[in-house]
């Protein structure tokens, strides 16, 4: 009985490694297209990874990309050709570095401008806060007399 339990299991196990197993990536024969590919790929974001590019993706799509690509390299487009074509498709987006344009430009200078804010911020922090410190701080008889009142009280509950 126990041989037969382990028979079953084992088989289970072969099989479902084998329903898992995944279609191999299909490399061209040609490893001057490989190469072509991988350069333009490097180049391209994967849609849905979003922070890989897509030479390094393992995502579905990111295969089907590649393999348009290598279609289009066999088809004679030029590097250019290429990502036009994708830019064409999916927007600026797809590109790791969008050209510098009107609609690019918070992309492009947005950090930098973020970055001069915040040391401007910084600077009239620090600038207001010298500036209180060097005022003396002066209070009205009322408010000395409540200050009185409150040091008065508080050591008579001791």
């Amino acid at each position: 009985m126990k041989r037969a339990v382990f028979a079953f299991f084992l088989g289970m196990t072969v099989l479902s490694g084998q329903a898992l197993a995944a279609e191999a990536v299909d490399l061209a024969q040609d490893p001057v297209i490989e190469q072509r590919l991988v350069v333009i790929s490097e180049e391209l974001r994967c849609l849905v990874c979003q922070n890989e590019s897509l030479a390094g993706s393992r995502a579905d799509l990111a295969n089907d990309l590649r393999r348009e690509i290598r279609t289009l390299i066999k088809d004679g487009k030029t590097d250019a050709e290429i990502m036009e074509f994708m830019v064409n498709r999916y927007g600026d987006f797809v590109r790791y570095r969008p050209p510098v344009k009107p609609i690019t430009w918070a992309l492009w200078f947005g950090p930098a401008l973020l970055l001069l804010l915040a040391g401007w911020g910084l600077w009239r922090m620090v600038r207001r806060n010298r500036l209180n410190k060097e005022a003396p701080l002066v209070l009205t008889p009322e408010q000395q007399a409540q200050a009185q009142a409150l040091l008065n009280s508080s050591t008579d509950s001791k």
